[in-house]
């Protein structure tokens, strides 16, 4: 799980209305998660385009996100982004230089994986709407030392602005 649902099992329960789902699996794990969604739509997104997925089509290189969506009624289900690391160690999407031990950075909560405030709020530094904003108001006083030191340390190296830094301590 990642995005704001990430930070909800994290922190134990729902704290805001949610626009979507949003998963993130390693790249060459995303091939097992397309066979358990069989009978659903895939789609292609990125470069403000977005096209069905055929069966057996390899998605766009270049593109992190594939939308999901119910074939009848057409209802959209789940963003499926696809991640550079691999099983043993997460890489972060915008500049995979940065990796951790997939362990320091995905919990799991009632058996679903998500992953942890810090590398969540990482991500949301860079557009800091007020869901994003709330989410690291919720998470601040629960993140131990480590984790804000982390958080701390990549939004210097990718968001050297965020006002979020000041409060990390």
């Amino acid at each position: 799980m990642a995005g704001g649902w990430a930070i909800d099992l994290w922190l134990g329960e729902e704290t805001r209305p949610h626009e979507d789902l949003e998963i993130a699996v390693p790249e060459g794990e995303f091939p097992l998660v397309r066979a358990r969604l069989e009978g659903l739509d895939l789609y292609n997104v990125g470069s403000g385009k977005v096209a069905r997925l055929a069966a057996g089509e390899t998605p766009w290189a270049g593109s992190h996100q594939t939308w999901v969506r119910e074939p009848e009624g057409g209802a959209w289900r789940l963003d499926v982004f696809r991640e550079p690391g691999d099983v043993a160690t997460w890489a972060y999407r915008r500049d995979a230089a940065l990796t951790a031990p997939r362990a320091q950075m995905v919990g799991e909560a009632d058996g679903i994986p998500f992953l942890k405030p810090q590398g969540v709020l990482l991500f949301k530094a860079k557009a800091r709407r007020d869901k994003d904003q709330a989410d690291f108001d919720a998470c601040l006083p629960r993140m131990d030392a480590g984790a804000r030191a982390w958080l701390r340390a990549g939004l210097e190296r990718f968001q050297p602005d965020s006002p979020w830094i000041g409060a990390l301590g």
